[in-house]
């Protein structure tokens, strides 16, 4: 079953969700106590088969499907992971999201500490070692391994990528170097948490990453005074899929993201909504057909 995507400004292609090959893509399942980590990240078992069964097969499926498409339809598997646990995430918490959202998130911190680009809490840190445990484990049983890796220059995305990847025994993570992109970000604006910090300073807390051509020393987009509206982030996250379909020939690409970022990958798509869980992740079978 495939569910289209509404109608977005940018029109390079026309996304739709292919689903049936993961349990996030059923209505029954409830995003609020789903566990990827405890769940093959998802993956549908059908007919009794083994894991590394189901898995071989998923590899076979999406290769007949790019088969089948030719030239003008190409299918692509993301694995769209959040973030871990952030200081912002506990802040927002202490205070409630309504006075978080029209006072605290406009503030660099407080007592407690700084949220501007806001770091893992040893919460977070301990979720991303949980997808890169689930990571290990699902290799071992046959999941296809990223062919790309992208992230989003904040920090909290950054090392939480650091800690699911490196070194977890799959091509390219040894060193793990992944491409920032700076479309891949959280919500934009407003809320000092989500401006990121200087290109110069990203490279030196993560000197293998690299970045994508272009990217600047300062913050460009992050406005102190606007707030991204949620249809303008679709936008974003629809250019930011055009561009890796139209430049990308790989098939399994993990993309390291924010909540709000995997809100609008999944509306441009037409997945079913699915928030996730600081440090979960959800796969994705994407067709996109060139318009």
């Amino acid at each position: 079953m495939q569910f289209t995507s509404p109608m977005t400004k940018s029109t390079l292609f026309k996304f739709s969700t292919v689903s049936g090959f993961f349990l996030q893509d059923e209505p029954d399942t409830d995003p609020s106590t789903f566990d990827y980590s405890k769940s093959n990240f998802g993956l549908n078992l059908r007919d009794n088969a083994s894991v590394h069964t189901q898995w071989k097969k998923f590899i076979q499926d999406i290769q007949e499907l790019n088969t089948l498409g030719g030239g003008s339809v190409q299918y692509k598997v993301l694995f769209l992971g959040r973030h871990g646990e952030g200081v912002h995430n506990v802040a927002e918490k202490r205070y409630g999201t309504k006075a978080w959202d029209e006072y605290w998130s406009l503030l660099d911190g407080d007592e407690y500490g700084s949220w501007v680009d806001a770091h893992l809490t040893e919460i977070g840190r301990a979720q991303a070692q949980t997808a890169h445990d689930t990571w290990a484990t699902q290799f071992e049983n046959g999941i296809p391994s990223p062919q790309s890796y992208y992230v989003s220059p904040l920090h909290r995305t950054c090392e939480t990528a650091q800690i699911t990847f490196q070194d977890v025994g799959m091509p390219l993570t040894q060193p793990f170097r992944p491409l920032i992109k700076e479309l891949v970000r959280e919500t934009l604006g407003e809320h000092t948490c989500d401006r990121r910090s200087k290109a110069s300073e990203v490279k030196a807390q993560f000197p293998e990453y690299q970045f994508e051509a272009g990217f600047s020393e300062e913050d460009l987009l992050w406005d102190p005074k606007v707030r991204e509206k949620n249809s303008d982030r679709d936008e974003r996250l629809a250019e930011l899929l055009n561009d890796v379909f139209a430049n990308d020939e790989n098939v399994f690409l993990s993309l390291t993201a924010h909540s709000g970022a995997i809100t609008s990958m999944l509306e441009v798509v037409g997945h079913r909504p699915f928030p996730l869980k600081t440090g979960a992740v959800i796969p994705v079978v994407v067709q996109a057909e060139r318009r």
